[in-house]
């Protein structure tokens, strides 16, 4: 197409997402949305698939039906192992090539184990839908080799270890905690859960470490509440396949770790021949290109985005969806012949969920505290607008809301059941239901 922009978008998180949306109302430029599973994954919830609070379909968008109506938007499903940000192009796993007048990286994050001996090879992290699927199977498994043999508890079967206070290491705790003792009772009535364990890890000295004082209090409350044991200002010094030990020397006998310790950029990042900081991240100047390569953009969990004080700002999934339309405005400002303005994140806040009817947020940029419902309320506004970016319908949201937060807790056991465990409940507009297609 003669006078065609093409763009090449690595990574279909939030902030690809989000600069394909905005790219495929422009006639002048052609999206490629390039992503080694071919899906749009709601990262936040991750945790609840893993807890069987949701079905992984719930939180799966198919690139495919998402960019169906815009025909400048093309989909690829592939692995990207390298760049050339002088062409700029990008090469895929089976070799072939890809040019571009312009390449957006959005590739995300990957674990950071700290060479934690043992970590890699033994504890499931949460930062893919593969990751969630697997604690879900391994709970599955364990509780199903505990009801028959139950002499396995006493080994560690029934433990469950969660590494990292922050808001991965909160949510998935209190919702495991809520898993292994208000639903499995009710699917295994006969095996002695009593016993079970659910025990969260930091080498810091309380959770949630970027909230206030009060919101310390509320979730170590909380987590309490609900059964979660802490083993705060001890580390990780060594993981087995049948347990952690510790920096205090002690031992905690365990068949699943689940490791939200940390994360560093995607290794993408680091052959990318671009200038990194912090955690590997690909450094970005203000209009979210980098340095020395005016036709390459890196947004979300792979760059280091300045904020209004310099400081790199947090990775998250609102920092992602901003800094993707973002840099879409600054690519259509290229065509129009105006000037790139720097990037103005529009601080929604932070906020964590520690299980149901529990959540703790702080709103804004002078973090106006919230707590237990309000909170809830306020993570949800949220995420319903990152939600909305994927294209799912808001009544579907409402539908989850209701599922998660107004029925029993019991109910999770429909989820475990194989014959409903990838049941649609958030479905995109325009599939097969017949409902139309988000323009």
């Amino acid at each position: 197409m003669a006078g065609t922009t093409e763009v090449v978008i690595v990574g279909a998180g939030f902030a690809g997402v989000a600069c394909a949306r905005r790219l495929a109302a422009e006639p002048r430029a052609r999206v490629t949305l390039v992503d080694r599973n071919g899906y749009h994954q709601f990262q936040p919830l991750l945790y609840q698939i893993a807890t069987a609070e949701l079905a992984p379909r719930d939180i799966r968008f198919d690139l495919h039906e998402m960019f169906a109506r815009h025909a400048s938007v093309r989909t690829r499903t592939g692995e990207v192992v390298a760049i050339d940000p002088h062409s700029p192009s990008v090469t895929f796993a089976d070799d072939s090539m890809l040019a571009a007048d312009v390449l957006v990286l959005g590739a995300g994050a990957q674990p950071n184990f700290f060479h934690t001996p043992g970590a890699e090879q033994h504890t499931v992290p949460l930062y893919s839908l593969t990751d969630a699927e697997r604690v879900r199977g391994r709970i599955l498994e364990l509780f199903r080799d505990a009801a028959a043999k139950p002499e396995l508890a006493a080994d560690g079967a029934l433990t469950f270890v969660v590494v990292g206070g922050g808001p991965t290491g909160v949510e998935t705790a209190g919702a495991l905690a809520e898993i292994v003792h208000d639903v499995m009772p009710h699917v295994y009535p006969h095996l002695a859960i009593a016993g079970a364990r659910v025990i969260l890890v930091d080498l810091g000295h309380t959770v949630l470490t970027a909230f206030s004082d009060d919101a310390h209090s509320y979730a170590v409350q909380q987590l309490t509440r609900r059964g979660v044991e802490l083993r705060l200002g001890v580390s990780v010094k060594e993981v087995t396949p049948d347990g952690v030990t510790l920096s205090d020397g002690t031992t905690i006998k365990t068949r699943l770790v689940v490791w939200g310790g940390g994360q560093s950029a995607a290794p993408l990042a680091s052959r990318s021949g671009l200038p990194q900081g912090r955690g590997g991240r690909i450094d970005v100047q203000p209009d979210l290109s980098v340095a020395g390569f005016p036709k390459v953009y890196a947004l979300g969990d792979v760059a280091n985005i300045p904020g209004a004080d310099g400081e790199a700002l947090p990775q998250l999934g609102s920092v992602a969806q901003q800094a993707g339309d973002w840099a879409a405005g600054n690519i259509i400002a290229d065509l129009e012949g105006d000037r790139r303005q720097p990037f103005h994140y529009r601080d929604k806040g932070i906020m964590a969920m520690i299980g149901r009817k529990a959540a703790v947020a702080e709103i804004g940029p002078h973090r106006h505290e919230l707590k237990g419902r309000f909170a809830f309320a306020a993570w949800l506004g949220v995420h319903a607008q990152l939600l909305a970016n994927a294209g799912a319908e808001m009544r579907a949201f409402v539908s989850w809301l209701d599922d998660f937060y107004v029925r029993p807790a019991h109910r999770s056991a429909e989820l475990l059941d194989p014959a409903t465990i990838d049941r649609p409940r958030i479905r995109l507009e325009g599939t097969h239901d017949g409902t139309e297609h988000a323009g």
